[in-house]
């Protein structure tokens, strides 16, 4: 017979023809046609009921699924989605199991999300290693380092340029300020880090790019009167290199979110542009699931400083000259000006003798340079990690 070239429903169909006949050889027609006498009878009693549409190949899915999400929860999540169009899967599952006590499985909200046509496949990019600062920063708690830097500028409906200057806990993830200043440079930054520091407390490092108003190419060690500022309230600097913005990637993932849910949407002026910010860091920090916090949110882990503002300067110890920085940058040594840096103007220098004719030059904990006191000449200290010398507080 043409066995071979028959599909498998015709097949069928032709062993219920031979076998329905009263006097048919049964087993001889399974052993021929490669089935068990199981099988044949369950056709043959499928031909009965059914006629021979009834022996065709049936589906194997299952009738009922008891996996499939309700339509209530279906619109549950896609509201959720609706509600927050840059966040996955993971997050918005945190987000029902909130509110509705138990969330489905992400790869089931993966699902849904899917077919509704919110969540698009992610593109697999191969990533090269990149480089790592030598001296890493230790963060065990809130507090222990603080990152900053401005958002990329664009511009309001009013013409006005706007250029949010953003500060973020690197232990926590809490964004501490998100604000629109009034100017960029030190005398627009500096009112609003002593609001900062009033309400949370000192962070022991702060982090920032090698950019205006945080550092400065021509003071030794890349002060600047901000940096020089924070030095003096007892608090280390940390810089990422120069064209290097995956040195503070996180900061610069978070600028992303703004870039997406906040720059896309341009206000109208100024005022109106704050309001979109501060109720955006209200979300990130309280609703916003983070999967580096176990899916909890910032607000959850940070915390207030112990370390309290006071904007006074630290004394210097026993074994050191002491000498006011004026506003031209200068020291004031045996009625000599010699230069060190503008960015230290007000602030008082220590001067330790290390020879009979050489001086150290500190700022607080930071190690400047030398003071030739022959020829009345500063030299600025090479890049190097920051040295710690005790202060009278």
């Amino acid at each position: 017979m043409p066995w071979p070239t028959l599909s498998m429903n015709e097949s069928r169909m032709e062993f219920i023809r031979r076998a329905l006949p009263a006097g048919a050889n049964f087993a001889q027609l399974c052993r021929e046609y490669g089935i068990s006498r199981k099988t044949g009878y369950k056709w043959k009693e499928r031909a009965k009921e059914d006629g021979l549409r009834g022996v065709r190949e049936r589906s194997r899915r299952p009738q009922n699924s008891p996996g499939k999400l309700d339509e209530a929860t279906v619109c549950r999540l896609v509201a959720l989605k609706l509600a927050h169009p840059r966040w996955g899967p993971k997050k918005v599952c945190v987000l029902y199991g909130r509110a509705h006590g138990q969330a489905p499985s992400v790869s089931s909200c993966h699902r849904v999300l899917r077919q509704a046509g919110l969540v698009a496949p992610r593109k697999r990019r191969v990533r090269s290693p990149s480089q790592r600062l030598a001296a890493s920063l230790v963060v065990q708690q809130a507090n222990d380092v603080w990152t900053t830097d401005f958002k990329g500028w664009w511009m309001l409906a009013s013409g006005m340029r706007c250029e949010p200057l953003t500060v973020r806990d690197a232990y926590s993830r809490y964004v501490l300020a998100a604000v629109v200043p009034t100017k960029t440079g030190y005398e627009g930054v500096k009112p609003l880090f002593a609001r900062l520091f009033e309400q949370y407390g000192l962070p022991k490092v702060i982090r920032s790019d090698n950019g205006s108003p945080f550092a400065s190419v021509a003071a030794p060690l890349g002060l600047s009167r901000l940096s020089s500022w924070w030095v003096s309230l007892g608090i280390d600097l940390a810089r990422g290199r120069p064209g290097h913005p995956q040195d503070n990637g996180a900061h610069e993932r978070m600028h992303g979110d703004i870039a997406a849910e906040i720059a896309a949407h341009v206000q109208s002026d100024r005022s109106a542009q704050q309001v979109a910010l501060d109720l955006w860091r209200q979300e990130y920090n309280t609703v916003r699931p983070h999967e580096a916090l176990q899916d909890r949110s910032p607000a959850d882990l940070y915390h207030r400083s112990e370390r309290r503002f006071t904007d006074i300067e630290p004394e210097y110890g026993a074994g050191f000259v002491v000498r006011k920085i004026d506003s031209n940058g200068n020291l004031r040594w045996h009625c000599s000006q010699i230069f060190v840096t503008s960015a230290l103007a007000g602030h008082h220098v220590g001067l330790r003798l290390i020879n009979h004719d050489q001086y150290e030059v500190w700022l607080y904990h930071l190690l400047l340079g030398t003071l030739d006191s022959q020829r009345y000449v500063f030299h600025v200290a090479p890049s190097r990690d920051a040295e710690h010398i005790p202060l009278s507080a």
